[in-house]
């Protein structure tokens, strides 16, 4: 069985313990040893992840007019300008009334 090992940690510069069993984890995985400590590590994931999509904060969105009824709102996105842009109550409508047909889906 290997020993624990003493790696420093790649972001916050402390050194931490690769624990023989975290060793043997890693191995049957396929992984390399990692750079970064426990807590830089989840730190660094909850970075790319967005928070896991739960913590995300306020959203930014883009103020517009909307293409069916005129009134001013807000959409989560930055229109391109070549499609028209509806409000949600419009968008709702214009969906349920087109039966959702030719959407982007998957079809069997």
């Amino acid at each position: 069985m290997t020993q624990d090992m003493q790696l420093t940690c790649s972001d916050c510069g402390q050194e931490f313990t690769f624990s023989s069993e975290d060793q043997a984890f890693f191995r049957e995985r396929g992984y390399s040893a990692p750079k970064r400590c426990k807590a830089c590590r989840q730190a660094k994931k909850n970075e790319q992840s967005g928070g896991g999509g739960y913590d995300r904060g306020p959203s930014q969105g883009t103020s517009v007019t909307c293409a069916g009824c005129g009134k001013q709102t807000t959409v989560p996105f930055e229109p391109r300008g070549d499609r028209p842009v509806y409000c949600q109550d419009c968008f709702r409508s214009r969906k349920r009334d087109s039966g959702d047909r030719g959407g982007r889906g998957y079809r069997r």
